[in-house]
């Protein structure tokens, strides 16, 4: 089932929790919460889906919704789940209050308990506390460490790899492997400075000759980086990170390429290995590397049956953003099976500390900051058979190595 909400303006009073918004309503907000039989015999469930299809990232949030569209039809069609799934899907705008009105809209009027979605770190960090105060389920498809860190709480879960999970991939391997002086090229905004803070710091562990050449902030959804470009390119930097995604990290990889950058630097991006990244460089990505958070090609939980249904419904494999759309969905559901309900505090209590089959192979979502423990790989942009490069697998971190304890990021709820 697929409904488009319309992004009203209506808001929930301020410090007010969504139960005591919906008990002021009447006992038939509690019943429509809880579910209705469907037309199967299998409880009804509402899940919001709310993607960046405008903004900053809306060359993203397509595939991200692609993966919640596979998941919902999956489970809808499936013997193994007790629950059917009405979806309903709304625009963040890559914008904080644009993001929040529509979680508001889909709390309210559509009455979910259950919310996935987002890119922006930035408005995925407004999500969370909004998940905080209406206690709903809140699955992020943002990276930065702040939102399963800092900011985190206990209606939060991630099945996103974050920041720190890729820099224990990309880090060691950089300076280890390509040169210790290293510049740092990132969008000023929450993602950016997660990836400046986790990497360095991982670098500077791995090895002891680690030199931070340089650092420079664009703003997000910046164009033009040639005088940045220029600057490294003066440099002794053998490498350069970049904390960056979407269209601009296409936008620098692109640039660079043109400036000759590519050719003299190692150019290393944590998204790079994204197939929206390599889509939009197409030849200009090879021969730069990147953190691997998804693979089609991997053999891992059950990720071939994922590939292949997608490849059914698509022209070509699924990348990043359809996975952890796809995933965060199922592991809601799976979390209602794991509870015997559909009421959003029994999920939680299910869905903490629990372990389950993904398309990454088993994972947990750990107690202590609710963050999902995904493998990582460092990989290179290599020739592809077409336009657009291929990812070859480097080297790989095993889940149970990928994160730091949860007070270390900034969060221990147990």
């Amino acid at each position: 089932m697929r409904r488009e909400t319309n992004g009203g303006s209506d808001s929930i009073v301020s410090g007010s929790s969504r139960r005591t918004f919906l008990s002021a309503a009447g006992a038939a907000g509690a019943v429509a919460l809880a579910g209705c039989a469907g037309g199967s015999g299998s409880e009804t469930v509402t899940i919001a889906s709310l993607n960046p299809m405008s903004g900053a990232y809306s060359s993203l949030g397509p595939a991200q919704r692609d993966g919640v569209e596979l998941a919902v039809d999956q489970i809808n069609n499936s013997d193994e789940f007790d629950y059917e799934i009405e979806a309903v899907y709304d625009d963040t705008e890559t914008e904080a209050g644009a993001a929040s009105q529509a979680a508001q809209q889909v709390v309210q009027q559509e009455q979910t308990d259950f919310v996935f979605g987002a890119i922006s770190s930035s408005v995925a960090l407004g999500l969370n506390e909004f998940a905080s105060d209406a206690e709903f389920v809140y699955f992020p498809g943002a990276a930065a460490v702040p939102i399963t860190g800092e900011a985190c709480n206990e209606w939060v879960f991630r099945f996103e790899t974050n920041t720190a999970q890729i820099a224990e991939a990309i880090s060691a391997h950089t300076v280890n492997e390509i040169g210790s002086n290293v510049w740092f090229h990132i969008a000023d905004y929450a993602y950016g400075d997660s990836v400046y803070n986790r990497t360095s710091e991982r670098m500077q562990n791995a090895n002891s000759n680690f030199t931070e050449v340089g650092k420079t902030e664009s703003s997000l959804g910046s164009s033009n980086f040639g005088s940045y470009i220029s600057q490294i390119s003066g440099s002794d930097a053998d490498a350069v990170i970049l904390g960056m995604t979407g269209g601009d990290l296409v936008n620098f990889v692109n640039q660079a390429a043109d400036q000759g950058l590519t050719q003299e630097k190692a150019i290393v991006g944590p998204t790079m290995s994204f197939k929206s990244a390599r889509a939009g460089t197409g030849a200009g990505a090879v021969g730069t590397y990147g953190g691997v958070r998804y693979d089609p090609s991997i053999e891992l939980g059950d990720n071939q049956q994922f590939v292949e249904a997608y490849q059914d419904e698509h022209d070509g494999v699924p990348g990043n953003f359809e996975r952890v759309g796809y995933e965060s969905v199922r592991l809601m559901v799976r979390g209602m099976q794991e509870a015997g309900s559909t009421d959003p505090t029994d999920v939680r209590d299910a869905l903490e500390g629990g372990t389950f089959t993904t398309v990454l192979g088993d994972i947990t979502l750990r107690e202590s900051d609710h963050q999902a423990t995904n493998p990582t790989w460092m990989g290179e942009m290599v020739e592809g058979d077409g336009d657009m490069a291929d990812v070859n697998l480097l080297s790989k971190v095993e889940g149970e190595n990928t994160l730091p304890t949860g007070s270390e990021l900034g969060c221990e709820l147990n």
